[in-house]
């Protein structure tokens, strides 16, 4: 029997490349969708035929219950959020209410649904539960670089709310017995990213600009520094620590720092231009308080899961870029043919 896996936020860029890797893997692989007009159901459109779609939302415990009960899954990857950090400034509320209340509401579908009670753990064939965690609990950090003992100062309503979601899920490891983990993972990007994060906002400008398409690139603090990895790395490992005998908690990332100046740099070099010559510093665009400096310590999950990653940061950017020249040019063929077609 092949194992099923039922994932949370399977639109978004983490949910499609876990949704192909466990495909890969043989799962039988749910998505948990809210109404099935989700907007965003075109990213797994070409896996649609291997998918399974429950109904469900992480603001309804009831739903929640019913998709659990529904697919009686062997592992449960929670990657639903609202995850644009500074949209929490403007929605801290919801933001709250997905992020944090969002993964009590999972893990205590899980509970009900596995009959968990006091300290009895399920046994051998429960349900694992992974919960998608975030550099950002780190916050204004208390040392660099950032491993799982590191103490959380997270800077923003995201951070606070990803703070309670990764503290509730080891409560319920802790007081149920259940196989709960946190991937604590550092920036990971691909060309799935939305165009508001800031990799592809400058990806997706960068290829407009050298087709023409735009004239500037706006950007605020080119100075905060990250740690930026491959989304398609990061599912890897999400995978790999449901299957370990223990649950533990993992930080994940590359160890590597880079600037949104390196970034900006990396992708203009690439099509042959001079990034000075289109940026422009937008001070609305600044972040009511900054992260300044996040980088990953992931030796633990090097040693237990045996992970590495296998983008380095020039190179995802380039990828990045690449798609959407790729992208650009097929919309600027497909206005053409329309054009054409209209005279």
């Amino acid at each position: 029997m092949s194992k099923r896996a039922l994932i949370t936020g399977i639109t978004g860029q983490d949910g499609s490349y876990l949704a192909e890797h466990l495909l890969a893997q043989g799962y039988q692989v749910w998505g948990l969708i809210r109404g099935q007009a989700n907007p965003r159901k075109s990213r797994v459109s070409r896996l649609v035929s291997e998918l399974s779609f429950v109904d469900g939302d992480l603001m309804d415990q009831a739903s929640l219950v019913s998709a659990v009960d529904k697919v009686q899954p062997d592992e449960v990857y929670n990657l639903g959020a609202i995850s644009f950090v500074p949209l929490s400034w403007q929605q801290a509320e919801l933001v709250t209410e997905i992020n944090g209340m969002g993964v009590l509401r999972m893990l205590e579908a899980i509970r009900m649904v596995s009959g968990l009670n006091g300290s009895r753990g399920g046994g051998s064939g429960q349900m694992r539960f992974y919960q998608a965690s975030s550099s950002e609990m780190f916050g204004a950090v208390a040392e660099t670089p950032q491993c799982e003992t590191t103490i959380f100062r997270p800077r923003s309503p995201y951070g606070v709310a990803k703070t309670y979601g990764h503290f509730i899920t080891r409560n319920y490891r802790e007081s149920f017995g259940m196989y709960a983990v946190s991937g604590m993972l550092f920036n990971h990007e691909s060309p799935r990213r939305g165009a508001e994060f800031v990799t592809r906002k400058i990806s997706l400008a960068v290829a407009r600009i050298k087709l023409g398409y735009q004239d500037k690139l706006s950007l605020g603090n080119l100075d905060a520094v990250r740690d930026w990895g491959f989304a398609g790395d990061y599912v890897r490992a999400m995978h790999l620590m449901l299957q370990q005998d223990e649950p533990g908690d993992y930080v994940i990332g590359t160890g590597q720092m880079h600037s949104v100046r390196d970034a900006v740099r990396i992708a203009f070099e690439h099509v042959g231009l001079n990034w000075e010559d289109y940026v422009h510093i937008d001070p609305s665009l600044v972040r009511p308080a900054e992260v300044e400096i996040l980088c990953a310590d992931a030796e633990r999950a090097r040693t237990q899961l045996d992970w590495e990653p296998t983008v380095d940061f020039p190179e995802l950017m380039r990828m990045m870029v690449d798609s959407d020249l790729r992208q650009a040019s097929r919309e600027r063929e497909y206005g053409d043919l329309l054009l054409a077609g209209s005279w």
